[in-house]
């Protein structure tokens, strides 16, 4: 979950910055002072899914901001010290997802955003299996024949469930790299990959850099776990659970994860291995087939 912090108190987006992080709760992409240039086109870029915004900073107004930014498929938490039942009435209409008083409260942060971090993936699941069902029910609906590796690459990301996660940027970097430095499709070795990467931003501290493309890879993979083990809970006999299953991930992990699933838990990556040079392996020689 990429989420977006927008407070004029750089007190606050540290809290917060520091409580998302403790508890994995995703990955704090951008931390603004103002919503004033804040832009659709910034969110959709970032793949932002949660904004977190305050209601009165000094140069904006973040109801109407939130209004400006309707069109914003992502959720808003609005948080604000001020706790009139009309303002917070008008929160809601404007379109936020949910409403914290300040002083902020620990407790009720990892709460909320626990909360919306699962609507977030029901959401994500029902538009798979939507798009598997139409493919399933129309069968003159193919996928075109002539795509570009990159092209192919995208599709499967996004049937996979994480076309809008942090790792999507870092996959498409390694596919082309993989493109023009592997001849085959035997992979070189994960540090090799991640570095050269990593090179490629430009920053100051490569091996950090190296790092972070590794964390953000092991839970956009684990996500890519997930939402293919709630394929496989809806139908067991689903073609699309039946070929990803086994080729992307370990397939011991995906029927631990549906077992969790069936009994209504909550999965969490400590629940099974990420298993990183298989998917990118079976990744990058999926995107080479025509």
């Amino acid at each position: 979950m990429n989420i977006m912090l927008v407070d004029d108190d750089e007190a606050v987006r540290t809290m917060l910055q520091d409580i998302i992080e403790d508890y994995e709760l995703g990955t704090v992409v951008a931390s603004l002072p103002s919503a004033a240039n804040l832009t659709l086109s910034e969110l959709v870029a970032r793949h932002i899914d949660l904004l977190i915004i305050d209601m009165l900073m000094p140069d904006c107004d973040g109801i109407e901001t939130v209004r400006r930014l309707k069109k914003f498929t992502g959720k808003i938490i609005m948080l604000s010290q001020v706790d009139s039942k009309d303002l917070i009435g008008k929160a809601y209409e404007s379109g936020i997802h949910s409403y914290i008083t300040k002083p902020l409260n620990r407790n009720e942060i990892v709460c909320v955003l626990r909360s919306v971090e699962e609507h977030i993936r029901l959401e994500r699941f029902a538009h798979t299996l939507q798009n598997t069902l139409q493919t399933t029910l129309n069968p003159d609906v193919v996928m075109p024949q002539k795509m570009t590796p990159e092209e192919k690459g995208s599709s499967l990301l996004k049937e996979l469930g994480v076309a809008s996660t942090a790792g999507y940027d870092d996959l498409m970097e390694i596919l082309r790299y993989l493109q023009l430095h592997v001849q085959g499709t035997t992979i070189p070795p994960l540090k090799t990959i991640f570095t050269a990467v990593a090179a490629n931003h430009a920053t100051d501290n490569v091996q950090k850099e190296a790092k972070a493309i590794e964390q953000r890879l092991r839970r956009t993979i684990f996500q890519a776990m997930v939402s293919t083990a709630s394929m496989g809970v809806v139908d067991y006999t689903n073609p699309k659970f039946e070929e990803y299953a086994p080729f992307y991930f370990d397939y011991a992990d995906v029927c631990a994860l549906m077992h969790v699933i069936e009994n209504h838990e909550k999965p969490h990556i400590s629940h099974v291995h990420i298993n990183m040079k298989k998917f990118i392996q079976a990744f990058y020689a999926a995107s080479l087939e025509r």
